[in-house]
């Protein structure tokens, strides 16, 4: 995690950077087209928010995310890593039974994943997939998915993008230890053995450029098992201010099917970051 934010901190700095060579375009489009085609079809971003609260409470937020993508002729390929960590003002008790107020970690997860997609013609294309992803305060403590299927761009042009994935898997996760309160209060935690299954994935990434300078994006993932029935919705605005900086408002919905007694089936989590478009 540590590295995740030292990587955000260097695209904040390197966003700073070009902010004075491209302060004097009068366009704010995010449109790296031309600088993709020069670079096997590469173009990325990376994404950094921070917010810290001190004097009647105390928290620090902190977010990171970098996406690597690649289109071409031939090849339809993601990559992509996210980070997440929170530390708040907790209520515990102390051996002598006291309630007190702790600094401690509420949120803790990082995830990475890619894709590589080979075009079969310039819509369809066969997709390899994998993701990994580990949550301190999730329903599981970490999942781990592979999967094969088909992909098929239904719209792709220079307003707006569809495009759909779908295939078999397999996914395997180890739920989040099981509480259980000791008639004496004592907080006892159960280790959940492994879960493994065959899921079908899907994928939906849909793109539409509102104005020459905002532009929305939504994706949404399934992976569905008999077990346990996993589904993602990332939806984001993002304002640009240059060509490279950009401003982005996301928000972010998880939901496990099968939970452990106490945890929450549905996580939440709302951003606002600085972008460093590459």
């Amino acid at each position: 995690m540590k590295k995740t934010l030292i990587a955000g901190l260097v695209l904040a700095a390197l966003a700073s950077a070009v902010h004075a060579q491209d302060a004097n375009t009068t366009s704010g489009t995010t449109d790296n087209s031309s600088n993709a085609a020069n670079n096997g079809g590469w173009s990325g971003s990376g994404e950094f928010g921070y917010a810290a609260a001190r004097g009647n409470s105390r928290t620090d937020n902190a977010n990171a995310k970098l996406t690597l993508n690649q289109e071409n002729e031939l090849w339809k390929n993601n990559f992509f890593l996210n980070g997440l960590r929170s530390k708040g003002e907790v209520q515990v008790q102390d051996e002598q039974g006291n309630t007190i107020n702790r600094f401690s970690t509420t949120a803790n997860r990082y995830e990475t994943g890619a894709s590589v997609g080979y075009k079969l013609d310039t819509r369809s294309y066969i997709v390899g997939a994998a993701r990994y992803d580990h949550d301190d305060f999730g329903a599981n403590l970490w999942q781990g998915t592979v999967s094969i299927g088909y992909g098929y761009i239904a719209l792709k042009n220079e307003q707006a993008e569809l495009s759909f994935e779908i295939g078999p898997g397999y996914k395997r996760y180890r739920p989040a230890d099981q509480t259980i309160t000791e008639p004496d209060g004592t907080v006892v935690k159960t280790r959940q053995d492994t879960e493994s299954e065959p899921v079908a994935r899907g994928l939906v990434n849909f793109k539409y450029r509102l104005t020459g300078n905002t532009a929305l994006e939504d994706t949404f993932l399934l992976e569905a098992g008999s077990k346990n029935k996993y589904y993602q919705n990332d939806i984001g605005l993002s304002v640009s201010m240059t060509k490279k900086l950009a401003i982005k408002l996301g928000y972010q919905v998880r939901f496990n099917s099968d939970v452990q007694e106490g945890i929450k089936h549905t996580d939440t989590l709302a951003t606002t970051n600085m972008v460093y478009n590459f």
